[in-house]
């Protein structure tokens, strides 16, 4: 095969960009001349983390619909059409061989532009439910790499591969042990832990119901790694001055050693945590964030919750349920429970993603 050439489209948070790099290091681990050139929105994390990375990117000026105001969306129309233009213009430098869309703002224009330059698309579909997006843009797609069952319900069947979310290398991994784990965040090894995660900017409503009900922390002799984000740090750093058993972090760089230490594990439903949350095997209590595009992350737990494999709380029940559940499966008579979620979770991974996604990528190439 000739030198590989890669356009790589998506991002806006960590659930899209952490499995493009993960796509981008298995290609560069097979074809390691490979050209792999990422295509992210301006002003979006991905232009940051792409870098660090070691890889090339190029931003559009795109942004997404805003729900709550329709005057904001009044220049997205605009906004649209550059940036499929400059995605076009992109595409015509580089020349790539196939484009691969992840989510996020700038995966539309960028495919979408693609396919009017009859190069062969791939999308990677990451939630349970598809948003209206990669609807539209399947029916150009040459392959659509998907993480759950049933997806021929909104794309075509014989375009769909069944290939999971690529996760972090270092999560895949499992390089800590639970004992080396409780050393590195400083806790005690004789009390159980709770390991909360919002994602990279945070979850407000479960940062509140920390808050609400932070005395049966306290009482139950829990201890809590948790993760407020950097949007809410500032907000909850102080309760960890006033129990020793809380770690409040802005952020948890080493999550291979968080999901090794923890116990039992509260999250929301992002496609890429729940994808890392199913190959971690903890028993897991999901809160679906309700301010996503088509609730696909209800979709997601509820993906979980049909199959034994999680507990979901709904946001809006959450201020003051979140922890008296996870107190509840963290006592004696419910070790049943936590066993049989830890156990069916673990059955729904898909351990390599980033091989499967890359096999369907070569094979679009050659065919």
């Amino acid at each position: 095969m000739k030198k590989l050439k890669v356009i790589i489209s998506g991002g806006g948070t960590g659930g899209h960009i952490f499995p493009a790099l993960a796509i981008a290091n298995e290609i560069k681990q097979r074809y390691a001349n490979a050209d792999i050139l990422f295509v992210g929105a301006n002003g979006r994390m991905e232009m940051e983390k792409v870098p660090q990375a070691g890889y090339q990117i190029k931003g559009l000026n795109i942004a997404g619909f805003q729900r709550g105001s329709l005057l904001k969306n009044i220049s997205l129309p605009f906004k649209v059409l550059l940036s499929v233009l400059a995605a076009r213009n992109i595409i015509s430098k580089f020349k790539p061989d196939v484009a691969v869309g992840v989510g996020g703002y700038a995966s539309a224009p960028l495919l979408f532009a693609a396919s009017l330059s009859g190069i062969p698309t791939v999308i990677q579909e990451q939630n349970s439910f598809a948003g209206v997006t990669n609807k539209i843009l399947a029916r150009w797609a040459k392959r659509i790499c998907v993480a759950y069952d049933g997806m021929e319900k909104v794309f075509p069947s014989q375009k769909i591969i069944k290939t999971g979310n690529p996760v972090r290398a270092n999560i895949a991994a499992a390089n800590y042990s639970k004992e080396k784990a409780l050393d590195f965040f400083g806790l005690e090894k004789n009390k159980a832990v709770v390991l909360v995660i919002g994602g990279s900017l945070g979850a407000r409503t479960i940062n509140q119901s920390i808050e609400a009900t932070f005395e049966k922390i306290a009482e139950n002799n829990v201890q809590l790694l948790w993760q407020t984000g950097k949007t809410y740090y500032e907000d909850y750093k102080h309760l960890g001055n006033k129990n020793p058993n809380v770690k409040v972090l802005q952020f948890i760089d080493n999550m291979d050693a968080a999901y090794s230490a923890a116990d039992i594990i509260i999250s929301r439903a992002g496609a890429l945590s729940i994808s890392e949350l199913q190959i971690i095997g903890k028993p897991t209590i999901l809160v679906p964030s309700p301010n996503v595009s088509e609730d696909h992350q209800t979709h997601n737990a509820m993906a979980l919750v049909n199959n034994n494999a999680a507990i979901m709380i709904k946001d809006s029940e959450a201020k003051f349920n979140l922890i008296p559940t996870a107190i509840d499966l963290l006592k004696h008579d419910s070790a049943t429970l936590r066993n049989q979620l830890a156990t069916n979770i673990r059955k729904m991974a898909i351990t390599n993603a980033a091989e499967k996604i890359v096999n369907e990528i070569i094979s679009c190439i050659k065919q």
